[in-house]
Order: structure tokens, then sequence, then C-alpha cells
């Protein structure tokens, strides 16, 4: 029995699909304002003087406090089936393909949203790890349901899993937040390139390709 455990933004797509959610589902009054309301916490990012949970909790409660959550829903699902099939990596599909062909656990984990991650991973036949909305008597509260897993990824994993259970362990991340998780794994590639393994990785493994070098 083994387990694959995936990042999803950056790793399995060539793009931060939660960014582009949150363009999409902004209201024009959000996105007039997002030049200083965003923008200094963007900049503030890209320094690397606040962390990338700050920035998503800061644009994840302007983005969706109090709005409805059966039309944020609506629009997950229509960002799931018209935007996710066109901005993953077709290398990477293949590793996860790979995986569920030896019939491995595969798990997505990662900071974006279930409401349009779990019906893409249902129609894959993945396992999900990633944060929920809040939400009051139908309207969102602009907070995380328990918190954000990003920075916590192992122990949701933990509690998810029984590793000793697994005879090897995949793992693959393209950012600092992976890293602990990658350290879980025999076998670890990190934005596309393989790590030094725990031990021997399987002869029949198929390499992943890093399309952005």
């Amino acid at each position: 029995m083994e387990l694959a455990l995936f990042d999803f933004d950056h790793t399995v797509t060539t793009c931060d699909t939660y960014g582009r959610f949150l363009r999409r589902v902004a209201t024009p009054e959000q996105l007039a304002q997002a030049w200083w309301k965003v923008g200094p916490w963007l900049l503030a990012y890209r320094l690397k003087l606040i962390s990338a949970e700050r920035l998503r909790r800061r644009v994840t409660r302007l983005t969706f406090t109090d709005r409805h959550l059966e039309d944020i829903t609506a629009q997950a699902a229509g960002y799931a089936r018209d935007v996710l099939p066109g901005v993953m990596r077709p290398e990477m599909l293949e590793q996860i393909q790979w995986h569920l062909k030896q019939q491995h656990t595969v798990v997505i984990v990662s900071g974006s949203l279930d409401l349009y991650l779990r019906p893409w991973c249902e129609a894959m036949g993945l396992e999900l790890i990633c944060n929920r909305l809040e939400s009051r008597d139908g309207r969102l509260t602009g907070r995380y349901a328990q918190g954000d897993c990003a920075p916590h990824k192992v122990a949701q994993i933990r509690r998810r899993f029984d590793l000793p259970r697994y005879l090897r362990i995949h793992a693959y991340g393209d950012s600092s937040e992976d890293r602990p998780m990658l350290a879980l794994a025999h076998e670890r590639w990190y934005r596309g390139n393989p790590m030094k393994p725990r031990r021997t990785a399987p002869a029949s493994a198929p390499p992943a390709r890093d399309s952005r070098a």
C-alpha cells in the first residue's frame, strides 16, 4: 500500500488557482478597491515581509465576508468545469494517473478551496485535504472553517492517514509550505525535480518533468 501526496497550485497546475478564483468571484466594488486594500499586502508578500498565510487570510476575508454560500458554490462549480482543465500540467496529470493505475492512494493537499477542488478531485478519483470556508445561515463569514490548513499540511495528513501503514510515500510540491510534507515521503519531487530519496525509487515510476524549465 502506497500514498501519493500532491500540492495543487503551481505543482499540478501552471498558476495560482485560488487567486484566479478570487478575481472571478469578486464583486465590481471589491475589484475597484483591490489596488489599495490588497495591493500593499501583495507587495509586502513579494518582499517577504508577510507570510502567504497572512495574505490568504486577508484576501479571503475581503472577498467572501457576507457573500451567499449558494452563489459562490455555483461559481466554484463553473470554475472547476471551465477553468481548471486549461491550467493543468500534462506531465503531472500523467504522474497522478500512474499512481492511480498502481492502486496508490492519491491525495491533493492544498491551501486552495474545497468548493472548486472537490468536484475536480471527485472526477479524478482523488482524496482531498484543503481549506473550507465557514458559513452561517447561508452566508460566508470570510474565515476558514478550521483555520488555514496550508501551514499545517503535515498535521492534516497525519490526522487523516495512518502513515506507518504505507510501504512507500510519494510527495510533490513547489513552495516552502510544502517542505514539511515532502519530508514525510520516501520519494519527493520539488518543482518537478527529484530530491534525494529516503530509499531507492520504484524502477517503474515515470519521471515527473518540469515544464517550467
